[in-house]
């Protein structure tokens, strides 16, 4: 909970003619100086416990918690547990170098000389409670400031939008430190939105807008206290000196302000004012530190939550431009496919015409139109499942399919494209042919897209060979493995991650002029991934490509995906 100024506090004013009872513990061998010191005390007004030894003073402080302790030299040794809290006066013999190393032991807190004159013993004993009782106060105030401003730090940690940010850092100042006013602005920078946001305190009207600096006073502020890592504090509306001599600007009619820089780097991006604006203010070096570690976070959560905030919005133009681009591709597709239709019906006919047969040559470059138009066509089908989101909405046909006889199918269709490429395709005999459950039709269009890559890629007097097996896995599963490797041209090692990325060619593809558009292999690991498989590619640049697709032999996996 952040404290809440100056009406909600919860601080109880006590009369400074109210003191709480004293307690001294006085420790001495000697019985007439610890009769002495004793009495003197008590006159004082102090309830006294005595001890005349080691053992003796040991012990009392293992029941009581005195106000101070005043003890010989000689008994230093029983000191050592004395909580920090506890004042400790030590009498000293300044002619014994024993006892002044006894009296610079860790926890004693000053020393006086033996005998010591009553009054003398009572002032300094009284110094010390007073002393030790300040630095107690300053060690709460500081520790419950941490914690309120540990919560504001919380609070600006927990959001990304940076008015959020800035509006928890006034606030939590405003409230921690009964200021009031606070205001945070940023300024033109590439890492940080420019915002402003503006706290005061309950009943007391916002400030005016010619009360801050301008932008320009206030970024030379910035900027100069951030060069020197340091916060400044100003009375009045003159601000103290810098030591150049140079003025900083102040918040107008505040009794006294406090600059904070915000800032990243070697520049500053934006500036804190915290005025008090009928009392002077004295900042403890403990606050400063505070307020700049809170500022820091601030910084850093404005420039995380304008770089969150920028990639968002870069993600969602690309949605929109993928969209866009999607649209247009399913309106294109649809548009191609009706006259390539009428195309293929009419090249059948021409090709199967009894009455008006072609002559050899022609028949030829039909053949040629005929390979091309299909080729067309399978272009098209890609596109089309890419307009559609991919595969993923696409109905599988499940059935039992033979591995070996579809790749005998695929190799035989495409082995005309391979001699006109002068590529040679094998296929390796299988001992087994193994049964998978799968969507033929989808499965022959990966093995397609694969080998047909394959020919585009291998330069002539290559060689594909396509080549499947059946093995199990570590855990009982059983699977069957298909490998088509070819002696092409490759791909580089840092392509090769995004090979299965829609539309992605490789450099070597595109200086080469190799046709293509990029989505095989992406449909082609949509079909795979659909089926329970896995699809690799292993490759060198300049020496071959081999691609991999696992599928599983087992109908679980497959019905399950």
């Amino acid at each position: 909970m952040y404290s809440t100024g100056r009406e909600g506090s919860t601080v109880t004013a006590v009369p400074s003619d109210i003191r709480l009872p004293r307690t001294a513990v006085v420790a001495d061998p000697d019985a007439g100086r610890l009769a002495t010191n004793t009495q003197a005390l008590r006159d004082a007004g102090y309830s006294v416990f005595e001890a005349a030894d080691a053992a003796g003073l040991a012990a009392l402080l293992h029941t009581t918690e005195p106000s101070v302790i005043v003890a010989d030299a000689a008994l230093s040794a029983a000191l050592s547990k004395v909580p920090s809290t506890v004042p400790v006066l030590v009498l000293v013999d300044l002619d014994n170098p024993q006892e002044i190393r006894a009296a610079n032991a860790p926890g004693v807190h000053d020393c006086i000389t033996k005998p010591p004159a009553p009054r003398e013993l009572v002032h300094r004993a009284s110094v010390l409670i007073e002393q030790v009782s300040r630095r107690r106060a300053s060690r709460q105030e500081a520790e419950g400031l941490r914690g309120q401003l540990r919560e504001v730090s919380a609070a600006v940690r927990a959001t990304n939008d940076p008015q959020e940010i800035a509006n928890h850092v006034v606030t939590g100042f405003g409230r921690t430190f009964r200021a009031d006013h606070v205001v945070l602005a940023t300024f033109e920078d590439h890492r940080v939105p420019v915002i402003t946001a503006a706290w005061h305190r309950p009943g007391l009207a916002g400030l005016p807008s010619d009360a801050l600096p301008g932008e320009d006073e206030a970024r030379a502020t910035a900027d100069a206290l951030w060069a020197g890592t340091e916060t400044l504090s100003a009375e009045g509306n003159e601000a103290e000196p810098r030591t150049d001599d140079k003025p900083v600007a102040a918040v107008a009619g505040a009794a006294s302000t406090l600059a904070v820089p915000i800032g990243e780097g070697n520049s500053s991006l934006g500036i804190i004012w915290i005025a008090m604006m009928d009392r002077p203010r004295t900042w403890s070096s403990a606050e400063l530190g505070l307020i700049q570690h809170v500022a820091g976070n601030a910084a850093y959560g404005l420039i995380q939550s304008h770089l969150i905030s920028s990639q968002q919005q870069v993600v969602k133009q690309l949605r929109e431009l993928d969209k866009a681009k999607t649209d247009f591709l399913a309106t294109v597709n649809h548009e191609l496919r009706t006259p390539l239709t009428s195309i293929m019906a009419y090249l059948d006919m021409i090709q199967e015409s009894t009455e008006h047969p072609v002559s050899r040559e022609v028949h030829q470059m039909l053949d040629i139109v005929v390979r091309n138009t299909e080729r067309l066509r399978t272009l098209i089908e890609d596109m089309l499942s890419v307009s559609r989101g991919g595969l993923d909405n696409t109905e599988m046909h499940l059935a039992p399919v033979r591995l070996g006889h579809t790749l005998d199918l695929v190799a035989a269709a495409l082995r005309p494209l391979a001699t006109l490429q002068n590529v040679t395709i094998e296929v390796d005999p299988v001992p087994e042919d193994p049964e998978i459950l799968a969507d033929e039709v989808q499965l022959q269009q990966v093995f397609t897209n694969l080998v047909s890559n394959a020919i585009k890629f291998t330069p002539k007097g290559g060689r594909i060979e396509v080549g499947s097996e059946s093995h199990a896995a570590e855990d009982g599963s059983k699977w069957a493995t298909v490998r088509i490797s070819d002696t092409g041209i490759g791909i580089s090692s840092d392509e090769i991650n995004h090979v299965f990325t829609r539309f992605y060619r490789a450099s070597n593809a595109m200086n080469g002029a190799i046709p293509g558009t990029g989505l095989g292999l992406a449909i082609s690991k949509d079909i795979v991934d659909r089926h329970g498989g896995q699809i690799e590619v292993d490759s060198t640049l300049g020496s071959g490509t081999t691609v991999t697709v696992c599928l599983p032999l087992g109908t679980d996996r497959v019905q399950a995906n």
